[in-house]
């Protein structure tokens, strides 16, 4: 096995080893992954981060040491905070998005395996994202640059992404590590027992007719629920579930809130 990461804005992560085959995830620049399998021009990886696998083409696979995947795993890396940057050498400039990681930034520069890249736009700063105020604040702010963002199954960039990638990205900015899918996502926190309880940062989960985890999105002020459904929007939620302010109608039956977030 070797481990890789990802150089460009954000590399498709497949169901099968095809450019046919189903979108489950993304790598975004910055995330690192292990190499489990070759299969002609394709490879599947482990992301390093939430141990999602898929195939990604051969061709978008950057290689790193041993060393570098070890050093990146034992570090909370930065993450960009403009809604499109850009880091640059002396030869290439290429865009990033908001939540690509910075590995090992300074302040002023990052390490994309042996390449050093400059990076001059807003940051969050892991050591100062453990005040639960500071959370929050950041939260309502980051919801603000993902509105209006297209649905897309198995994306996690602003230009593109799931309900659950949605949730995944606004927490991975606040310094907390989500699991990739809704029903995995459900497993982490405390159980909220009643909807008047909820307090903004709470995550809320929703269910098909099956009794399956299906949909995703996070509490806000005042029972406001910021969420991925054909575009990352804010609709009521009550006991019910979701009411979609465009169709005047529910869209999602509510199963269980969760208090990821220290409160105080």
């Amino acid at each position: 096995m070797n481990n890789g990461i990802c150089a460009l804005s954000a590399v498709p992560v497949r169901a099968e080893a095809s450019d046919k085959a189903e979108l489950v995830t993304e790598l975004l620049f910055g995330d690192c992954y292990t190499v489990l399998l070759r299969q002609g021009n394709w490879l599947r990886v482990e992301s390093a981060a939430d141990k999602y696998q898929g195939w990604i083409d051969y061709k978008q696979h950057t290689p790193v040491s041993a060393e570098y995947f070890e050093a990146w795993r034992a570090q909370d890396h930065p993450r960009a905070l403009d809604l499109v940057q850009v880091v640059s050498d002396a030869d290439t400039r290429q865009p990033i998005t908001v939540g690509c990681r910075l590995p090992f930034f300074d302040g002023m520069t990052l390490k994309i395996g042996d390449k050093c890249l400059f990076y001059n736009g807003a940051a969050t700063n892991p050591a100062q994202l453990a005040a639960p105020a500071r959370q929050l604040l950041l939260l309502r702010k980051l919801g603000q640059l993902y509105l209006r963002a297209p649905y897309v199954w198995g994306g996690k960039s602003v230009f593109g992404l799931d309900c659950s990638g949605l949730t995944q990205q606004l927490f991975g900015l606040l310094g907390v590590q989500l699991p990739r899918d809704a029903y995995q996502q459900i497993e982490v926190g405390e159980t909220v027992d009643f909807v008047t309880q909820a307090q903004p940062g709470d995550l809320a989960f929703f269910e098909n007719a099956e009794g399956r985890i299906v949909h995703v999105g996070v509490v806000l002020d005042e029972n406001q629920l910021l969420h991925a459904h054909g575009e990352v929007r804010i609709d009521p939620l009550d006991h019910y579930g979701i009411f979609n302010r465009d169709r005047q109608q529910y869209s999602h039956k509510l199963r269980l809130i969760k208090r990821v977030l220290t409160q105080q």
